[in-house]
This record gives structure tokens, C-alpha cells and sequence, in this order.
């Protein structure tokens, strides 16, 4: 049991790519990461374990919430994204980024009193193991709070991009959304006994509707959606000609284009919001 698919490519063309584009990818979801922070509700000298951290927008506003009596321990498997978020957070001190896989590394003291993450729990190989094993680290009744995308019909951010790509380029092979990925948690009648398997009580889910902004024009926001997202992995399925991944982004920017607002570019999402407890 390990995430080495999911190493690889979080360390690989898709975290070199968040990394490129995190200013804009960090705009995008901000909304999402208000809401788990918000429904988290951390207090001044929490220890908070922040569960895919990524290039560390989360744990930058988890310890404006925890305070200099806090600390935040951010776990990622992307060396990359790791080395990033240090750069991000030269100007604090009381944190630690642990270059581990969660299912699996060994967390020998319950220490930590809440457990939060932004999109960082799809991907795990085992998901009961995994939270089983986090659970080690937290005090009783430590409550873990954990967004995911809801059902992809209902997220047009990613489910739009690909269909416009299997439009252009053609049909990708079918992919099974229980697999780890994005929309491993979008069913919660199949996730909630995953977390019951792993000891965890009082869960509860909230599909919320939320909406997200892009920060740049049609254009630019479909150019990053040809490097972070399904249509992103088309184009390296199929590896057109440049000709082929020009229609693509005019294809996309078309899209974007209608969803303009006064406000910006504007995308509705479906948010899964799971909580639940460590069992005292």
C-alpha cells in the first residue's frame, strides 16, 4: 500500500505545473479554502496537521489562526511543491513539512488537535488505512475537516474542460471516479463508511455550493486550464499537433467568455465539506 503513481506525478509535469501557475491557482480556490478554515474553526495555539499541503497556501492562513502559540505540520508527497511552500514560509517559524506519504508514515505521539486539508485526501491508494494512520497523530476528539469536490456534474471548473477537449481532440479512455483522484470523495454513501472503517466518529458532509473567479482573462484562464486539469491531461494523452492545442484554447476561451460576470469569470462548484472525530 503506497501512493507511488501519486508521487510521481505530483512530483513531476503536474506539481512543476501548480507551482508555475500557484499565484492563479491559489486565487481560483481561495473560496475553498476559506471554508474549510471557517468550518475548522482553529484557535490561538492549536497544532494543526494540514494533510496535502501542497506548495503551502493552507498552512500560511492556518497559522494566522493558530497564532505564535500554534503550529501547523504540513504532510505532502511532492519534494517540489515541499520545497516551494519552504520559499512561501521563510517568515515564520512554527511549522514543519514532512516530505512523507500520510497513509504510511509513522506519527508516534497524538499531538495534533485538528486535522484539515484542502483537496488533499482523493488521491490516497487506501483510504481507510490512510486515516487510520493519521488518526495516530491527533488527541481525542480532534476534529479533522477535509474539502472535496462534489459530484463532477455539478463542477463545471472541471468537468466543462473536458468535455470541450473530447470535443477537439477526442474521447480520453473512461476512468473509474472511485479510483484516487479528484472525485474519489464526490459520493458520500460510499465515503462515509470508509471513514467509520477507520475509527472515526461524528462524520458529517455538507454539499455546498460555492463560487470560484479566475484572476486572468478567457484566454489566459484557458492556457492554465491546458496545463493544470482534464484538459491538460488530453493534451498529453493525445499530444497533438500545435495547431490541434490552439483550437483547444480557443475552444475554452469561447467557454470562458460566456461565464464573464462584472465580477470576473465565474464558475460554480459543489463542494463536499467533511468533518468528523477522532474517537476519545
Amino acid at each position: 500500500m503506497n501512493n507511488a503513481v501519486q508521487e510521481e506525478f505530483w512530483s513531476t509535469s503536474a506539481g512543476r505545473s501548480w507551482i508555475a501557475l500557484q499565484s492563479e491557482m491559489d486565487f481560483i480556490l481561495r473560496p475553498v479554502l476559506d471554508l474549510v478554515l471557517q468550518k475548522a474553526c482553529l484557535s490561538d495555539g492549536d497544532r494543526v496537521l494540514d494533510v496535502g499541503c501542497g506548495t503551502g497556501a493552507s498552512i500560511l492562513e492556518a497559522l494566522k489562526k493558530v497564532g505564535n502559540n500554534g503550529h501547523v505540520t504540513g504532510i505532502d508527497i511532492s519534494q517540489i511543491m515541499l520545497d516551494y511552500a519552504k520559499t512561501r514560509l521563510k517568515k515564520s517559524s512554527n511549522f514543519l513539512l514532512l516530505k512523507e506519504d500520510a497513509q504510511l508514515y509513522d506519527f508516534k505521539y497524538e499531538r495534533v488537535d485538528a486535522l484539515i486539508s484542502r483537496f488533499g485526501v482523493m488521491f490516497f491508494e487506501n483510504t481507510t488505512a490512510a486515516f487510520s494512520n493519521l488518526s495516530r497523530a491527533l488527541v481525542p476528539e480532534a476534529l479533522l475537516t477535509f474539502a472535496a469536490w462534489g459530484p463532477a456534474s455539478q463542477n463545471p471548473f472541471f468537468i466543462q474542460p473536458a468535455s470541450i477537449a473530447n470535443h477537439v481532440l477526442g474521447s480520453m479512455p473512461k476512468v473509474d471516479r472511485n479510483l484516487p483522484g479528484p472525485f474519489a470523495f464526490e459520493s458520500p454513501e460510499r465515503t462515509i463508511p470508509l471513514l467509520e472503517a477507520a475509527g472515526l466518529q461524528d462524520i458529517t458532509v455538507e454539499s455546498i455550493p460555492l463560487l470560484l473567479y479566475a484572476p486572468e482573462s478567457a484566454l489566459k484562464t484557458a492556457e492554465l486550464m491546458c496545463n493544470i486539469g482534464p484538459a491538460s491531461s488530453a493534451l498529453i494523452y493525445f499530444k497533438p499537433i500545435y495547431s490541434d492545442r490552439v483550437r483547444l484554447i480557443s475552444a475554452l476561451a469561447e467557454w470562458l467568455q460566456s461565464c464573464e460576470t462584472s465580477k470576473g469569470i465565474e464558475l460554480s462548484a459543489q463542494i463536499n465539506l467533511y468533518q468528523a472525530k477522532k474517537a476519545y
